[in-house]
């Protein structure tokens, strides 16, 4: 027998000519689906709370989707989905999803707006349900917030399986009903951005070796040749330059360094003193000499992940046409053992002159961040902002919650909290303090060492300059938001 739910629910699906599908049915059949949003029901409210774009689809049904999502099982919960068949001839697939209580905004204890974050998830969580059940075009509500649902769902429709034989439904997705279509844009170029720089990190390192990365980069910013100049600067260059940290690391690898620069004019002020952003780009870090387990290692293709974080915030600016000066530099190379490479205990020269006991091969980053940096003062910038899968110590410290940022600038902190609270990519202040100087600076062999005894995320932050605003972002392959901070 019927348990009685049951049997209420079968009988309003018969009324109301509700079509219910097996999967593969569903997934023969449906190519259009709608992404609708819904609140928890709030203690005052007796009805269901419906966005504005759910409850006007919900009276084009005469109240179908209110009287399915009452019947088929208790209120939705932030985070939580359902999914109807056959409400509407237009939409064979209709999936709800919990947005949480509405009218939160930004919240101190989590450090950043759960509106807008609530919205991401759930978007991107409908999207890839539908995408699951092969539907090749989703219209999605914009829950109040059309730049927020937009990237939910370019980031949740992102599938990188380029070099598999079976791929997933590729899947476009606008918004339904009224949005602010310049808010939805922005929210895709957003998007677009952060995938940009994921389908790098993803690549395997023998399709995105230095030179292959830089020249990604390069067709990606051919549309903008108008404003933006991209350098590939060879191995000849770097060595004009006398970069020797970052010529230390490349060395024990067959595959020859390129330092990518790249610059963005979008301000009408020309001697307007540009942001310089620079990216760690070992795209492929073994750990040299001092070599890493073999466990996990594979996932050091996205050791780039700076210099794929910093192209791809540059390649959004360009398209969202922000009116500042910008310039790009990611140094890049990889990291490999072999009869040339770096050894435990060898000294090379950074471009500023200062020597470096190299104790440790697989403390690299740093090396190539340090003639990186000391290149980017040239160029008198307003700020540099400097990010890096630089060190697992950050994970240790925080966890995949939040990135790690070290900085010498007040201002700098407060404007990239900040924008880290809109977009969702939280941060966390890390000390700098003296204690750490002579963890680096008493050093048996050169000036510096390039690793300290304790403190192992701290270290690679610490030895900058005080005459330009600095600031490190350190995270564990992960993408950063960056345009905002930009703006």
């Amino acid at each position: 027998m019927l348990r009685p739910f049951r049997r209420v629910l079968l009988t309003a699906i018969r009324q109301h000519n509700y079509r219910l599908f097996s999967d593969s049915h569903v997934t023969s059949i449906t190519r259009k689906g709608l992404v609708l949003g819904v609140y928890e029901k709030q203690p005052d409210n007796e009805g269901m709370c419906l966005t504005e774009a759910a409850a006007a689809f919900d009276r084009s049904i005469s109240g179908k989707l209110s009287e399915m999502l009452t019947i088929s099982g208790p209120p939705l919960k932030k985070g939580k989905s359902r999914i109807f068949f056959g409400l509407h001839q237009d939409f064979p697939s209709v999936v709800v999803v919990g947005l949480g209580k509405s009218g939160t905004g930004v919240c101190g204890k989590e450090n950043w707006d759960n509106c807008k974050e609530s919205i991401r998830a759930a978007v991107s969580a409908g999207c890839r349900q539908l995408q699951d059940l092969e539907v090749a075009h989703v219209e999605v509500d914009p829950c109040g917030d059309g730049q927020s649902a937009a990237e939910g769902a370019v980031l949740g429709l992102f599938e990188y399986d380029e070099f598999k034989t079976k791929k997933k439904v590729r899947v476009t997705a606008q918004p339904y009903g009224s949005v602010d279509s310049a808010a939805w844009q922005k929210g895709v170029l957003y998007g677009d951005g952060q995938n940009l720089a994921r389908q790098l990190m993803e690549a395997p390192a023998n399709h995105i070796t230095p030179t292959a990365f830089a020249n990604t980069i390069e067709q990606k910013l051919s549309p903008f040749a108008h404003n933006v100049a991209v350098h590939k600067r060879p191995q000849s260059w770097i060595e004009s330059e006398q970069m020797g940290a970052f010529l230390s690391v490349s060395k024990g690898s067959e595959e020859p360094p390129v330092f990518l620069e790249l610059h963005y004019k979008g301000s009408l002020d020309s001697a307007q003193p540009p942001l310089v952003l620079v990216g760690k780009g070992i795209t492929f870090d073994s750990g040299g000499i001092s070599l890493k387990p073999s466990s996990g290692m594979d996932a050091m293709r996205a050791d780039m992940g700076g210099a794929a974080t910093v192209c791809a915030a540059l390649v959004t600016a360009a398209a969202l046409k922000l009116p500042i000066n910008i310039i790009g530099l990611a140094p890049l190379c990889e990291n490999m053992p072999s009869g040339k490479a770096n050894k435990p205990g060898d000294v090379v020269r950074a471009k500023n002159g200062k020597t470096i006991q190299v104790d440790n091969t697989d403390a690299e980053g740093r090396l190539v961040l340090a003639d990186a940096l000391c290149y980017a003062h040239s160029f008198k910038p307003r700020a540099i902002i400097n990010a890096a899968t630089l060190t697992g110590a950050v994970d240790v410290a925080l966890g995949s919650a939040a990135a790690g940022v070290f900085t010498n600038s007040d201002w700098l902190w407060e404007r990239l909290q900040k924008a880290s609270i809109i977009t969702g990519d939280r941060v966390w202040r890390m000390p700098l303090f003296q204690h750490y100087t002579k963890q680096i600076t008493e050093c048996a062999l050169a000036d510096l060492n390039n690793v300290g005894k304790y403190s192992r995320c701290i270290m690679p932050a610490h030895p900058t300059s005080d005459n330009c605003l600095t600031v490190f972002i350190y995270f564990c392959n992960a993408t950063f938001n960056f345009p905002l901070i930009l703006q």
